[in-house]
């Protein structure tokens, strides 16, 4: 938990909601997910990602790294990754997620978020979490800020999209 937080998120109680490990036989519904404009938008993935691609990355995952998705009723709704550093920097990790277009506001991404911060305090003695954001993504920084996160700098003209430059914000939770 951060120091301005003493419980974490209630978890929805979505019925037919399941978070578990990425699978190979995925492929084709996170690639889906992927070319989304909404869930794209929120990402630095350019559009009309292959099967082939996504495939590629997911047989060589890093080491340190855990991969989730959100199931509604069988249907994959939202993914996410958290990359653990090593060496000096082992006490911290890297978090990206996102979720389908129509499935935003519902929960679903708070219950990925419960799961990335329960293995990381309770599994995985991860002090640090970090990520960035999107300035313009109000929904993804609130649901940030529910569970810690706290702004710790801008990035300015951090990614192209829609052609255009668009700043980013650095943001963290240190479990207390």
């Amino acid at each position: 938990m951060s120091a301005n937080q003493d419980t974490p998120p209630e978890k929805p109680s979505l019925k037919g909601l399941n978070v578990r490990a990425l699978r190979m036989s995925d492929v084709e519904a996170v690639t889906e997910l992927m070319n989304l404009p909404g869930y794209r938008a929120g990402t630095l993935r350019p559009p009309f990602q292959s099967i082939d691609a996504v495939r590629k990355r997911m047989e060589s995952p890093s080491p340190n790294a855990l991969n989730l998705v959100v199931e509604l009723d069988g249907r994959i709704v939202a993914n996410g990754g958290m990359n653990r550093f090593e060496g000096r920097r082992q006490h911290a990790a890297s978090l990206g997620m996102g979720v389908h277009d129509d499935f935003t506001g519902r929960g679903i991404g708070t219950a990925l978020m419960a799961a990335f911060v329960d293995t990381a305090d309770n599994w995985q003695d991860i002090k640090r979490m970090e990520l960035t954001v999107y300035t313009d993504n109000a929904a993804a920084i609130r649901l940030y800020e529910k569970f810690g996160f706290e702004k710790e700098g801008l990035l300015r003209s951090f990614g192209y999209r829609d052609g255009q430059y668009v700043d980013a914000y650095t943001m963290a939770r240190l479990r207390a």
